[in-house]
């Protein structure tokens, strides 16, 4: 349930009927929460969708594990993306009870017969995703042979250009590909190739070498192809990850589809999930506390801070009041009684940083509300809706986030 800040007179209607918080971090942290509270931004998931929609020469898929958020699903709709890739039946019911009109893709490569088999008759679902006839064949069953098929071979890629490499569990070898191939062209009403070359990719070049791996695997199989789906990967703004505008991407891919084996009306599609959710959402934190260095927060590992704990994952951070003080690095426990909730960082804040302080931690859009769990008993607090920039923007240019400059050093 939101609790929508209205001190110092700084709400106002939306057109849904919500509240709007025209404060910022700082203000909602002079209310003193006891709990973390998270920050939404729906007006900047909106920019974010919009820049997709009007330069990605294609159809974008938002992948719906990397926040799967109702209001986030509404904000991306609004922003005019009309095609969801999911993962789960349970991410095919969310999606469908929350926007009917959806158009949804399973790419996970596999899954459960029954879930394919409630996907398709009870949801309309027509596209699938696959990387073995293992897989092909359970589709084929469950959906009783059906004709209108959009099937999908994932082909391996290299995820060398990415933080977070998604190349060891999924994806059909070259040498495997020709026999499923032409398997799932036989069965399709419409063929796809689709790879992901991983998450946080910092270089475009990832995805011309990916098109050139579907190049050689259209080549060597000599099927006709009616898409090909690059995935996600598209990056985010963190601290020591700061990659090339997105229209950098969208050229190398959008030059490596014309140059493919491809008819003239086969689709381009894509998936983000980082980069249309990362700057929807931002944490404030309190500090309980502080031990040299240390920092311990009532959010962590356990919380929206799980990439922070596992994957060393860095996410910018700013004190919640006036500081006069020079940054140094500190690390953050979390809440729980657990060693491992702790989050190395560096996490770069004013030396005279002490219990009581607020601290807020961007960029946690993607993944960090997904990963939540209850451990230990500690959860979350409020939520506010709020209208102010994200703390680093991929969109500084697009309407609602221009108050940032593109790459914004934080943290």
């Amino acid at each position: 349930m939101y609790s929508h800040h209205n001190a110092l007179g700084l709400a106002r209607r939306t057109l849904a009927g919500q509240r709007l918080c025209t404060a910022c971090g700082a203000d909602i942290a002079n209310t003193s929460p006891v709990q973390p509270v998270m920050l939404l931004r729906p007006h900047v998931a909106r920019a974010a969708a919009r820049y997709f929609v009007e330069h990605f020469h294609g159809t974008t898929l938002y992948a719906v594990k990397a926040n799967p958020s109702p209001d986030l699903l509404r904000a991306l709709w609004l922003g005019g993306i009309r095609a969801f890739d999911v993962a789960s039946l349970a991410e095919v019911r969310l999606v469908a009870e929350t926007l009917p009109g959806a158009r949804l893709a399973f790419m996970h490569p596999v899954k459960a017969e029954e879930a394919i088999a409630e996907a398709y008759q009870a949801y309309g679902v027509r596209i699938f995703s696959l990387d073995s006839h293992d897989e092909l064949a359970k589709i084929m069953r469950a959906t009783g042979n059906a004709p209108d098929l959009t099937l999908c071979v994932r082909i391996a890629v290299s995820s060398e250009h990415a933080k977070l490499s998604l190349a060891t569990k999924f994806g059909t070898l070259p040498e495997e590909l020709p026999g499923l191939l032409m398997a799932a062209r036989q069965a399709a009403d419409a063929l796809g190739l689709c790879f992901h070359v991983g998450s946080q990719t910092m270089a475009p070049q990832a995805y011309s070498h990916a098109l050139e791996r579907a190049r050689a695997a259209i080549v060597a199989s000599g099927v006709t192809v009616d898409v090909v789906d690059v995935g996600g990967g598209f990056p985010s703004i963190y601290p020591g990850m700061e990659p090339e505008a997105l229209g950098g991407y969208f050229e190398v891919i959008h030059k490596g589809f014309e140059d493919l084996p491809i008819s003239y009306s086969a689709e381009l599609w894509c998936e983000p999930g980082r980069a249309l959710s990362a700057e929807y959402s931002s944490l404030i934190v309190r500090v309980e506390k502080r031990r040299g260095d240390e920092l311990y927060i009532n959010d962590g590992a356990y919380g929206a801070l799980f990439d922070a704990a596992h994957i060393g994952w860095r996410f910018p951070v700013k004190l919640l009041r006036a500081s006069g003080a020079r940054v140094q690095a500190f690390s953050f426990y979390g809440p729980t009684c657990d060693d491992l909730d702790h989050m190395a960082g560096p996490f770069m804040l004013p030396e005279d940083i002490a219990v009581g302080d607020y601290i807020e931690i961007g960029m946690l859009g993607a993944y960090g509300a997904a990963m939540r769990t209850g451990f230990n008993g500690f959860g979350m607090g409020e939520t506010h809706i709020v209208s102010d920039a994200p703390m680093a923007s991929m969109y500084a240019d697009d309407e609602g986030v221009s108050a940032l400059p593109r790459q914004h050093k934080t943290g």
